[in-house]
């Protein structure tokens, strides 16, 4: 079950993390920032493979979980911002641009590391 959303601890090794309640940029876990869990606070990204748990599940939790981690996950949005020192309006603005060429520098990416 879900209690309530956290960042996680951070893993200095980065290793995959499946599962579980601990570790920040794990896949399939519940409550921490990761990627194919429920009720974490945002996305994060670790760069491993993503194990995803069903729909049913993510449906079933809490509407009070859903809730704390949306305000959790707005406050880090808007703290980032801060750090890079970009309005509200800047993001949505690069947000439009940045995806209407989305795939294009997908497939830019994926030829230029093969390339290397």
């Amino acid at each position: 079950d879900v209690s309530s959303p956290k960042h996680g601890k951070v893993d200095p090794d980065n290793m995959p993390h499946v599962g579980g309640n601990m570790w920040a940029g794990g896949t399939g876990g519940r409550d921490t920032a990761g990627l194919g869990g429920k009720g974490g606070p945002y996305r994060l990204d670790a760069g491993h493979r993503v194990y995803q748990i069903s729909q049913a599940e993510k449906d079933a939790v809490p509407e009070e979980v859903k809730r704390a981690a949306r305000e959790m996950g707005e406050k880090a949005f808007k703290r980032r911002l801060k750090e890079i020192q970009m309005s509200e309006y800047d993001a949505s603005t690069y947000e439009r641009f940045s995806g209407a060429v989305r795939r294009q520098v997908q497939s830019l990416r994926i030829i230029l590391d093969n390339l290397q």
